[in-house]
This record gives structure tokens, C-alpha cells and sequence, in this order.
């Protein structure tokens, strides 16, 4: 039985191999076998001039998503499931999970009387809350924050976090998490509590971790118009969330957004109105509780047909910090 050559051994045979080499061609599969790409012999350009758009405009109907929750909870619990939720995929080659770049985005319903599990993870998440009654909260670190419609909510890396459903009503929102840039560079940590329930430590009338419709919308009113008529909301987010950027635009009724583009990969939640939307080639028509996301690179715009309030996740924050921002208005 041949024994595995040791590094040094082996080393000695490359260069043999290397310098009996009469031509390039004779190079080229010895260099391969060793795990070296010559950089004049490449397959495929590592440089292009602009960005190469890989993920696709996309569309997603909350009406659609809403009924296959309800009739995913005829026969999936939470104590089956923990999180019954409904990804939002982005339909390119090899990829059944990331909206976009480095954002997931998903629905998720909790019937009522029920407790999603207690965890946490590196990623980051946020909650867009659509459709709630009274009783239904999240629980961040022990401090318990209602989910009402219109609320943002946070979970920052590596908090833990619940979802409960005191009354009778399904309750339901959309999920953002950064776990496709987690995916990316690795550092993927996940833990789920012992016991069966998050304990509530504080229930404050305020959080940094919260923000409601009402505050947003109370902002926006004080907010400039832009030459579209358009007023934006930056929420005060980052230092909770480094990698993604929230925000507002409330469009009055026949505004647009102006076209634009830019290197940031955007996701965008219908709060309120109806309108359509140009993104890239297509045209979307939109109402509220859809999900729309933008590749980066790509032009788009927004229109509304009545007063519209959209939410807006991206990752500029990411990219203005690696410097690879780029705009066009």
C-alpha cells in the first residue's frame, strides 16, 4: 500500500513536473492539480465594468402569502414548525432562500393562544407588523414589546427572542434578516433557550427596539418634501443594526419617487396604499402588504395612486462602510 507523500516530497515532484514543462500548455494541468489558476488562462473575467446583475426584480402578493399561512396552520403548529413562516426567494440559479444579496425577507403568521420558541443568532432580524389584534407581543431580552400594526420591530444580533399570542385572532408581519451576508462570511451562530417560555423582565412605554406607525408618521409630517414630493424617514437603526439601513417614504396620492439606482440591494414593504412600480424591465401593481425587492444596480421607480406609505430595508450602510456605494439619480 502506497503511503501519502509528505508536503516536502510532494513539493519536489511539482517542480519536477514544472521544470520538464516544454510549453505554456504543458504548464497549464500542473498548475491546475495544485490549485493554481494562471491569471492570463483565466475561463471567466474577474473584473467587469459594472456590477453584473444576478438577482432579479420580484414581486410577492401578501394576499397570496396570507391564505398559504392560514392553511399551513391547519396542520403545522409552532411545536412543529417554531417559526411559521414563508420565505421570500429570489429565483436565480442555485439560490431557494435569499431575497436579495445579503437580505432574507419572509411572512409569518402566529395563530392565536400560541408561543413561538425562545432562540437567538448572529444575524440580524426585524419585524414589519401587518395584521394584529391586542395580545400579541414579541419578547427581546425580556423586555416585551407589542406588535401592533405599522410597528418596526428589532432583534439585534444575537438577542434573544419570542413571539406570543394572548387572544384569538391570527397575528401577522414580515421578517428581514441579514442571514444571506451571515451565509457569506460564516460567523453563523444559533442557540435555543432551555425551558419553555422567554420570562418578561420590563415592559417599557418606550424602546429603542420599537417603532410604531404613529412616531413614524408623526416625523414624516415635519419632514421636508423632496423635489417629488416625496417625504423620507431614516429610522435611527444602525448602531442596532450595522448592516442594514431602515426607512420611510411616504408618496402623496399620483407622486412618484423620481427614477434612481444604486450598488445597495433593496427590499420594500407596502404599509399603506396601492400604486405600481417600475424595477429594472418590469412593472408591478402593488397594495398593501406586498414585498418588492430591488437588485442592486438596478433602476427603479415608485408610483402611487393613492397616498402611499412604503418601508424600505437595504444594505447601504454595508456598502457605504466597504466604500462600494454607488448612486444615480
Amino acid at each position: 500500500m502506497n503511503k501519502p507523500m509528505n508536503d516536502d516530497a510532494k513539493s519536489l515532484q511539482v517542480m519536477a513536473e514544472l521544470g520538464a514543462a516544454t510549453c505554456l500548455e504543458d504548464l497549464y494541468p500542473v498548475l491546475h492539480a495544485n490549485r493554481y489558476t494562471a491569471g492570463w488562462h483565466k475561463k471567466t473575467p474577474s473584473l467587469w465594468k459594472e456590477p453584473r446583475k444576478t438577482y432579479l426584480p420580484q414581486h410577492w402578493r401578501y394576499r397570496e402569502a396570507r391564505l398559504a399561512m392560514d392553511r399551513a396552520g391547519e396542520w403545522i403548529s409552532t411545536e412543529l414548525a417554531e417559526r411559521r413562516n414563508l420565505l421570500m426567494f429570489n429565483p436565480v440559479e442555485g439560490n431557494e432562500y435569499a431575497t436579495a444579496r445579503s437580505i432574507v425577507s419572509a411572512y409569518q403568521m402566529i395563530k392565536g393562544k400560541e408561543y413561538a420558541k425562545t432562540h437567538r443568532h448572529t444575524p440580524n432580524a426585524l419585524r414589519l407588523i401587518l395584521d394584529t389584534k391586542p395580545g400579541v407581543f414579541t419578547v427581546v431580552n425580556g423586555v416585551k414589546l407589542p406588535m401592533n400594526p405599522g410597528d418596526v420591530l428589532l432583534t439585534p444580533n444575537w438577542s434573544w427572542h419570542s413571539h406570543y399570542n394572548e387572544g384569538e385572532a391570527n397575528g401577522y408581519w414580515i421578517d428581514f434578516l441579514d442571514v444571506p451576508l451571515v451565509h457569506l462570511l460564516e460567523p453563523m451562530f444559533f442557540e435555543v433557550q432551555e425551558g419553555d417560555t422567554q420570562p418578561v423582565t420590563s415592559e417599557p412605554a418606550q424602546s429603542e427596539f420599537a417603532f410604531p406607525q404613529a412616531w413614524a408618521e408623526a416625523h414624516l409630517a415635519r419632514m421636508a418634501p423632496d423635489a417629488h414630493g416625496v417625504r423620507r424617514l431614516v429610522l435611527p437603526t444602525v448602531q442596532h443594526m450595522p448592516s442594514m439601513h431602515l426607512a420611510h417614504a411616504l408618496i402623496p396620492k399620483g407622486g412618484r419617487t423620481g427614477v434612481s439606482r444604486s450598488t445597495a440591494h433593496r427590499i420594500f414593504a407596502v404599509m399603506k396604499g396601492e400604486g405600481s412600480a417600475r424595477i429594472g424591465e418590469q412593472e408591478f401593481h402593488w397594495e398593501f402588504g406586498d414585498t418588492l425587492v430591488v437588485p442592486g444596480w438596478t433602476h427603479f421607480e415608485f408610483s402611487a395612486s393613492e397616498e402611499a406609505l412604503l418601508f424600505q430595508v437595504n444594505d447601504e450602510p454595508l456598502m457605504r462602510m466597504l466604500g462600494f456605494y454607488r448612486q444615480e439619480s
